[in-house]
């Protein structure tokens, strides 16, 4: 007889392993000596040892299923019961027991870990229906659109969750596409017939507008081209295809209606320069006139100077005032030396001349103390306009007190 410490074979062949049940029974050996026998099926052992080894290695670093690892257990395990082996078959019983807990708790961390992304995939998707309702509303077409386009993209990343949530949540997403879609139909329909609309209306105000660029009623029709400019831009944009040549044709009218006008009145304002440097002269002719000291002789010279000043044309409309007021302070002068001669002639003038006197006296005394507040404050023309009114009135007073010496003589 032949044994080891986990087995043994007896006088008749018959091979045992021993156990923490007792011997058992592991085969019949006839075909050579006992030891033969042991080593034969201590390697049918070590082969059962390396095949659990070989399981914990894959159950530990792979993703081999619960179920798959479950019936690989099982199936040493029948092979460990069978008892065709000699060894410690309680520990290989022990390494399989553990190895069942092993898988058993992986596949409850696995089933944790789906229940996780499942939650995580569910919360993702019902952001993705959240956010497209949101965009469902929204006016902002072409990034509300680009941003719908990404969050399908988004979702078929995503996992399934279970068909009634997963179509549940889709209705919805899907659902909030089909309404931006045909919120944006609806509004770019909208657009096309308001562009039409636009294109009918800017028609018109280009045949107007170039039935107007050859007119030479200056006024009026630039007022009316401020009025179409006006309307065309109420009238909003037209289809891109018409809206650039309808625009150049308008601009086109309007440019060759202004540029006559241009050329117009660039001639005009030539003009009216020209005529301002003349009557300019006639006014400086007509104030070497004062002070008076001749009257009949001035009063036919201003009339001289006068006829001329009507022979010439209009001049710029902000030069008008002063050169006319130039003129005007003379005629006032020689207006005012006129009352005088006819004061100083009157026999009943002797009282009037006295009080005129002190009243021309107060008005030369007033102009000066406007002469100088005007100048105070800065205003350099109203200054010299009065003082041209100034030498006239001081004429006058001149005169006056000439007259009254007379008098007094």
């Amino acid at each position: 007889m032949s044994s080891d410490p986990w087995g043994r074979v007896d006088e008749t062949g018959t091979v045992y392993v021993r156990t923490a049940d007792g011997e058992k029974v592991v085969g019949s050996w006839q075909a050579g000596s006992p030891e033969e026998a042991l080593a034969y099926f201590e390697r049918k052992y070590e082969g059962l040892v390396v095949e659990i080894g070989l399981l914990e290695k894959r159950v530990k670093t792979t993703d081999l299923s619960s179920k798959d690892a479950l019936a690989a257990i099982e199936h040493i395990r029948e092979q460990v019961d069978a008892h065709h082996a000699v060894g410690d078959l309680d520990a290989l019983k022990v390494r399989l027991d553990k190895l069942v807990e092993l898988v058993e708790k992986r596949r409850e961390e696995r089933k944790a870990q789906r229940a996780r992304q499942a939650e995580e995939a569910r919360r993702a998707k019902e952001e993705l229906v959240s956010e497209a309702e949101q965009l469902a509303t929204s006016d902002q077409w072409r990034a509300a659109g680009e941003r719908l386009r990404a969050l399908v993209e988004t979702w078929k990343s995503l996992p399934r969750l279970d068909r009634k949530s997963d179509d549940e949540l889709w209705h919805r997403f899907s659902h909030a596409r089909s309404q931006f879609s045909k919120r944006r139909k609806q509004h770019f329909a909208q657009l096309d017939a308001q562009r039409e609309e636009a294109r009918r209306i800017k028609e018109r105000l280009v045949a107007e507008a170039e039935a107007l660029s050859d007119s030479t009623d200056w006024g009026p029709t630039a007022a009316r081209y401020r009025e179409l400019m006006a309307e065309w831009k109420a009238a909003g944009r037209a289809q891109r295809e018409h809206e650039e040549d309808l625009w150049n044709r308008f601009r086109g009218a309007q440019d060759i209606f202004f540029a006559a006008r241009s050329a117009v009145f660039a001639e005009r304002d030539a003009e009216q320069a020209e005529n301002l440097k003349l009557k300019e002269e006639l006014a400086e002719e007509a104030e070497k006139l004062l002070p008076i000291t001749d009257l009949k002789a001035a009063r036919a010279a201003f009339r001289a100077i006068n006829e001329r000043w009507e022979t010439i044309g209009h001049v710029p409309r902000d030069a008008r005032p002063k050169v006319e007021g130039r003129m005007h302070a003379v005629e006032r002068a020689i207006q005012e030396a006129e009352e005088a001669e006819w004061r100083r002639t009157n026999p009943e003038a002797r009282a009037r001349a006295e009080g005129l006197t002190g009243q021309l006296q107060a008005a030369v005394d007033k102009l000066k103390g406007e002469i100088e507040q005007a100048r105070a404050q800065g205003n350099t023309a109203k200054a010299e306009k009065l003082e041209r009114e100034l030498e006239g009135r001081q004429a006058l007073l001149d005169q006056a007190l000439k007259g009254l010496q007379e008098f007094g003589g």
